[in-house]
């Protein structure tokens, strides 16, 4: 593992490719770039009877240097420092700052590799990466850059505590606008804070926590260092996210079934079935509702007569609306 401090004064964890991934990339690479000069070359022969001795080999001296020039500083220019063999193992060729690995740097790299690698059967290269912290060949040394492996594993860094007394504060404040950008610079922050001096705390705590403060509201009680708020910000969103994460997962065993919880079983508990009496003219009976065997025979229950037959002197000449379920209709 190595550090690598950005522009912007984050420190990186990354890890350095190893002197052995590193010959098998090389080894890849040097494979197409044979196969390429030797289909070349027997093409240039078949012609040879033809064309001018003198004019072959020069073409021939050109494209070799073409090839084992020209070809890492374009596909590496174009990949941002991967070429075919880096890319089948996972590496890749950053700046000493971590960024990308740009055209005058994989010039620098091409032009020394040739002379290393090719001329002085890698020698050079070797003592070189051996004696490098971060493996480093004379090309790396020459173009400011480093080779990385992104497969590599990466030691997560602890998440962050929250302070006691900010704790109420934490709970009610507005979280959802924070950038994810500006998440990660805080948490390289806080886990890289104890390597950096004093000045560069201060300086850098309250860079990160005015940025956030722009975007959580209200703002901390007074007197709250930089560090202290920051960690308090990030500790809140952490446990609102694991909050939404166990409602999510709890929500999944629910529609599968493996285990209802109780407040979505009393939520979510279907209504009991009611069966409607079948329709009867006024005065027939209505056949009682089926009953289970060994129950209770249940009467026929006597639907309701009309209005008119029970109160014959209420008629429907008198101007008067009927009543009908508590609404009165027009006459």
């Amino acid at each position: 593992m190595s550090d690598l401090v950005t522009g912007d004064a984050v420190v990186l964890d990354v890890s350095t490719a190893q002197l052995p991934i590193r010959a098998a990339a090389f080894l890849i690479d040097l494979a197409v770039q044979a196969a390429a000069v030797v289909s070349v070359f027997l093409l240039v022969a078949n012609t040879a009877s033809v064309t001018d001795s003198a004019l072959l080999t020069a073409f021939m001296i050109l494209f070799v240097v073409l090839v084992f020039v020209g070809y890492p500083v374009l596909v590496e220019t174009l990949t941002r420092g991967r070429s075919l063999g880096k890319l089948a193992l996972g590496l890749r060729v950053v700046g000493d700052d971590g960024g990308p690995e740009l055209f005058r740097q994989a010039l620098f790299r091409a032009l020394a590799g040739f002379v290393e690698l090719y001329l002085l059967t890698g020698g050079p290269a070797v003592i070189c990466s051996l004696l490098s912290p971060r493996g480093k060949r004379l090309g790396d040394v020459f173009a400011g850059t480093m080779v990385i492996s992104e497969r590599g594993p990466r030691s997560p860094a602890p998440p962050p505590e929250m302070p006691p007394r900010l704790a109420g504060w934490a709970a009610a404040a507005e979280l959802s606008q924070l950038p994810d950008d500006l998440i990660h610079t805080a948490r390289q922050y806080l886990s890289r804070r104890d390597d950096l001096s004093p000045a560069v705390q201060q300086e850098m705590g309250a860079r990160i926590a005015a940025r956030t403060a722009a975007f959580v509201s209200p703002p901390p009680p007074p007197g709250v260092p930089p560090h202290v708020y920051i960690s308090a910000v990030l500790a809140e969103r952490r446990r609102r996210h694991l909050e939404r994460l166990t409602l999510r997962a709890e929500a999944r065993r629910a529609a599968a079934g493996q285990g209802v919880p109780r407040y979505a079983a009393a939520v979510y508990a279907p209504a009991p079935l009611h069966t409607a009496a079948p329709y009867a003219p006024p005065g027939a009976a209505v056949p009682a509702p089926h009953a289970p065997p060994g129950a209770a025979a249940v009467p026929p229950v006597q639907a309701p007569a009309p209005a008119s037959a029970a109160h014959p002197g209420s008629a429907s000449g008198s101007g008067a609306g009927a009543s009908t379920g508590g609404f009165t209709l027009p006459s």
